[in-house]
């Protein structure tokens, strides 16, 4: 069994799997201080926009999580990695050629954070206003990946998930009754090393954990979607998004766009998997 094999059989089974040495070691602190230098330089304006969006009546983590959309056009020094043949292998047994990127953003948990709630990732998250309603077809629509830059560990704050929730008609973010600000009775804490990804079904159940340490412990999301999941409804201005997530005054879920000149820098065979986020 090659190592793509391994991936969609822990994909399969688990829902996740840990992909070690995505960044090698001797690259990672370099990518962790670049994109903590802009998480960092963003901080005000990221609480402002989860303000607004919690002044809304809307479920947000938890105080002391702390996210950037849209990083790439902040740094790209992670941009090589994103295509690791390992990932774009799994994915592309799954989903066929035309993937895509879905979003891409950057993540602190901040010493002493609040733990979060249990839910899955766009489009399965309940509380965004465009969402795939439950109960879900019981296949695999998106891929979502955390980007280790910082150590997981229960210190840390390693991410909570439950292992096979993803084959769950629903998760709790909507229609499964059970606490959904509580410890689960299966919950499994991700550790790995800095440089290495979890990448996960995005109907997964997951949530935020505590950091028990002095520092920020800082990550990134990345998603990878099949060619036919629709993305326009977080796409900020477009009809869809005014419509689904704008007029009815619901929990947006955006994807900044790219700038062109952003894109023209970013390595050739990442281009196509983002072409679609061009301004």
């Amino acid at each position: 069994m090659n190592a793509i094999q391994k991936i969609l059989m822990h994909l399969e089974v688990e829902g996740y799997c840990l992909i070690e040495d995505v960044i090698p070691a001797g690259q990672v602190e370099a990518v962790r201080q670049g994109v903590a230098d802009c998480l960092q330089a963003h901080f005000d304006q990221s609480q402002q926009r989860a303000d607004a969006v919690r002044a809304q009546g809307h479920r947000l983590g938890g105080a002391g999580v702390q996210s950037l959309p849209g990083i790439i056009n902040h740094t790209q020094v992670f941009a090589p990695y994103l295509i690791d043949t390992r990932i774009t292998g799994a994915v592309e047994a799954l989903f066929g050629p035309h993937y895509r990127i879905s979003n891409n953003s950057a993540m602190a948990n901040h010493p002493g954070n609040d733990r979060g709630y249990w839910h899955a990732d766009w489009p399965f998250n309940q509380t965004n206003a465009a969402h795939i309603r439950a109960p879900y077809a019981d296949a695999v629509m998106k891929l979502s990946s955390l980007w280790m830059l910082s150590e997981f560990s229960p210190h840390t704050g390693g991410t909570l998930v439950v292992p096979g929730s993803h084959r769950a008609g629903s998760n709790p973010s909507g229609g499964v009754d059970l606490d959904r600000e509580g410890p689960h009775p299966a919950e499994l804490q991700i550790a790995g090393r800095p440089g290495s990804v979890l990448l996960f079904d995005s109907r997964l159940w997951h949530c935020v954990a505590r950091n028990h340490s002095q520092a920020p412990r800082v990550a990134m999301n990345i998603g990878y979607v099949p060619w036919w999941l629709n993305l326009e409804p977080t796409r900020q201005g477009s009809p869809q998004y005014q419509a689904m997530v704008v007029e009815p005054g619901g929990k947006p879920n955006q994807t900044p766009l790219i700038p062109e000149a952003v894109y023209a820098q970013l390595p050739e065979g990442l281009q196509p998997l983002l072409r679609h986020w061009v301004s």
